[in-house]
């Protein structure tokens, strides 16, 4: 199965998750390494897009595209999210569920997108078998301003 992920062209290649390691995100805690993707290249684009400000939009932006082994998916139905899933900023409550989930080993997290429920994410866990994921291919993205014109 492809998932995909747009990031600055420096770190398309970084398969250690160090930039969610370094700074967290919506469910992992600082200092816990994991891959973000999408299940489409458009929810890639609308999820980097909530996420950062016009500002500081990079010029050289990249598509990576993965190959991930669906066996190795598991699956979190929205009834099992903390209730406060989709609030602004990420609650520490969805850092703990998506860091614990990521500490017992689990190699990819499948979880409802906030910015379409109805699609999903795949949270990469670089920890867990190296086998279980494959970058593919990175693709220069030139990002369209009118996303996030006002």
């Amino acid at each position: 199965m492809l998932v995909y992920r747009l990031s600055k062209t420096q770190y398309a290649n970084d398969l250690n998750g160090t930039g969610a390691k370094l700074f967290g995100g919506r469910w992992n805690h600082i200092d816990t390494p994991c891959i973000y993707t999408a299940s489409s290249q458009s929810l890639a684009v609308l999820e980097y897009s909530v996420n950062v400000n016009v500002d500081f939009i990079p010029r050289a932006l990249s598509i990576c595209i993965f190959e991930i082994d669906e066996s190795q998916i598991t699956e979190i139905e929205i009834k099992k999210l903390p209730g406060d899933w989709k609030e602004v900023p990420s609650p520490y409550s969805t850092k703990d569920f998506g860091t614990k989930l990521l500490e017992k080993g689990i190699s990819i997290i499948k979880i409802p997108s906030i910015v379409i429920p109805d699609e999903f994410n795949y949270i990469i866990n670089p920890n867990a078998d190296k086998n279980n994921f494959k970058l593919m291919e990175v693709k220069d993205f030139v990002y369209d301003l009118r996303i996030k014109s006002t």
